[in-house]
């Protein structure tokens, strides 16, 4: 068994609760809805408290990190975002522990828990799966599951096939004419 491993094993870490607290925070933000959680710091409060994730803190302060995390989730499309994310996020409260002799990241905020599940998923080579539609009326994030990780939409059902009937009827336009 690897290090890193038995590691997770020791700790009782799980990646599935790790990523499903990363989505639910990735998608505070709802492009088709026109709604933001983080635009309301008694719902802000809510979202955390909710997930029990301690203090919630500055609203802003989780903006600012979840269009970040957003920003280079969207780059695993070679997608550019408007703005470059910040080099480093100095926002929530981590800390590195030491559990059953293994560093264990723990969060003293709600934020922290958020950027502690980011670290802990990109150190143990989960965070290439998180990924946004790249629909520009959606922007959606979701948990690539695919063998060879190449999922592109959200939902094949919706968002792929919307951009596939677009690009079926840009052809038919530019072939008719």
């Amino acid at each position: 068994m690897a290090a890193g491993a038995r590691a997770v094993q020791e700790t009782g870490w799980d990646a599935e609760r790790d990523v499903e607290l990363l989505l639910a925070f990735l998608n505070t933000v709802n492009m088709t809805e026109a709604t933001d959680v983080l635009d309301d710091e008694a719902a802000w409060r809510q979202w955390a408290a909710d997930r029990r994730l301690g203090a919630a803190g500055a609203p802003h302060k989780a903006r600012a990190s979840r269009d970040a995390l957003r920003s280079v989730a969207l780059a695993h499309h070679g997608v550019q975002a408007e703005a470059a994310p910040p080099a480093d996020m100095t926002h929530g409260s981590i800390r590195i522990e030491l559990s059953a002799g293994v560093p264990v990241l723990t969060a003293g905020d709600a934020l922290g828990a958020v950027l502690a599940a980011a670290a802990r998923l990109a150190v143990l080579g989960y965070w290439e799966r998180i990924k946004i539609c790249p629909a520009d009326d959606c922007r959606w994030a979701f948990y690539d599951r695919s063998r060879n990780r190449s999922r592109t939409w959200c939902s094949m059902r919706v968002c792929g096939n919307r951009e596939k009937a677009r690009n079926w009827r840009e052809r038919a336009r530019s072939t008719a004419s």
